[in-house]
């Protein structure tokens, strides 16, 4: 992170640009494409490496991926109950794949690809898709009077279903937005502050002591982004579990 040009530039950052040459350019492969395959890769080899002596003393890998596995598992069967272990892979998958995106995205010259709408869109309307096709599968045509709740006076439906019928559409929205918006307000603050620290320092002896206090700044930014970074994960995850709740349970 730099100062372009004496100004605050903090939306650079996201922007796009094709990587792998000439075959980039022609299929749009960008630094974001490139990094989920790294984010992929990275957690084939935490789990690969990690869980191949199945030691009962484990070692740190083995531990992380354990830890890992016993946080999804837990929050996903005290949302949805034991018969939810049946959708385990799909929340693991989604959990891992956000929290990766969030944390790679703190590392110099890396790419936070959950900063971009359109993949927390992507993943929230797939978390949409899943759970309806959960919830008709499971009951049918019964998943319709999730719509209208069982006692309601008759008269009231014209009013409760359409509301019921938004929320349920606006789901989607909402996953989406919440984790693109928090990485995206997050590493706003730590390119100003780091371009502070640059503009500031360069102003010679005097300015190196005034670059200190946007230095601290941006150091406690970013072990609030880890930390946020594992929280919007988290988020994703248990919302998700929840919708499943919904779908299996259908209320």
């Amino acid at each position: 992170m730099a100062a372009e040009g004496k100004t605050i530039d903090a939306l650079s950052q996201f922007e796009l640009v094709p990587v792998l040459g000439p075959i980039g350019r022609a299929v749009g492969f960008s630094q974001s494409n490139a990094h989920m395959l790294l984010a992929v890769g990275l957690i084939t080899l935490l789990f690969m490496v990690g869980m191949r002596h199945r030691a009962v003393v484990p070692g740190r890998l083995q531990a992380a991926a354990e830890m890992l596995y016993e946080f999804v598992e837990g929050v996903l069967i005290g949302q949805v109950g034991h018969e939810g272990r049946r959708y385990f892979p799909f929340v693991f998958a989604l959990f891992m794949f956000v929290l990766f995106g969030n944390m790679l995205g703190l590392l110099p010259y890396a790419f936070t690809y959950t900063s971009h709408i359109a993949v927390t869109l992507g993943l929230a309307v797939l978390v949409f898709l899943v759970t309806t096709i959960v919830a008709l599968a499971i009951h049918g045509k019964k998943f319709f009077g999730y719509f209208f709740p069982e006692g309601a006076p008759l008269w009231l439906a014209p009013i409760i279903i359409p509301v019921e019928v938004v929320s349920y559409i606006s789901r989607p929205i909402s996953l989406s937005i919440r984790l693109f918006a928090n990485m995206v307000a997050g590493h706003v603050m730590l390119k100003v502050f780091a371009t502070f620290i640059v503009l500031i320092g360069s102003l010679g002896a005097v300015g190196f002591l005034g670059a200190a206090l946007p230095l601290a700044v941006n150091v406690a930014l970013i072990g609030f982004e880890i930390l946020v970074a594992f929280l919007q994960a988290y988020v994703f995850a248990i919302l998700t579990s929840i919708y499943l709740h919904d779908a299996v349970h259908l209320h």
